[in-house]
């Protein structure tokens, strides 16, 4: 299964539009997760066009978006936990963490947003995962993403920068 990872879309109070190489992947992949700050409930409504399978929450731009702070979701074997990691880059990693702790065990992957840094890493036994900004909004410096190929509880990702 292939899943795509964005975050960050900030449209249309940032960016205008999600880049034409990285919808290309959002629209092939199995499942999409974005974690959150969409910016508008039409950012939101061009990703479930695009996205065959949807798993997203809220930012903490996307009050009025209707979407959960939390959500968690298996796809090929591998639970992952999504939350956007509101609050100081500072405490990123601990919020994060915690969160998949609260929802699920540490063999989860916590998938968050927020500081707009592509991230991949393991903190404190959990593997998180940051996108980055898929249309590279500030203070990111260019359009980031990830992809991630499950299968039978295995996770191998990918990065891409613009």
């Amino acid at each position: 299964m292939d899943v795509a990872l964005i975050s960050d879309s900030h449209i249309p109070s940032r960016e205008h539009e999600i880049p034409p190489s990285f919808r290309e992947r959002i629209e092939v992949a199995d499942h999409v997760i974005h974690a959150g700050d969409f910016d508008s409930k039409g950012a939101l409504a061009d990703i479930r066009h695009m996205a065959t399978g949807l798993t997203a929450v809220s930012g903490n731009i996307d009050p009025q978006i209707g979407l959960p702070e939390r959500a968690t979701v298996e796809l090929g074997g591998v639970t992952f936990v999504v939350t956007h990691g509101t609050g100081s880059p500072r405490g990123w990693a601990d919020r994060v963490a915690a969160a998949v702790r609260d929802e699920a065990d540490s063999s989860a992957v916590g998938v968050a947003g927020h500081t707009h840094e592509l991230t991949d890493t393991v903190y404190e036994g959990v593997r998180l995962l940051n996108p980055g900004s898929v249309t590279g909004a500030s203070p990111a410096s260019r359009p980031t993403m990830l992809t991630a190929t499950v299968e039978d509880g295995t996770l191998d990702v990918h990065q891409y920068e613009l």
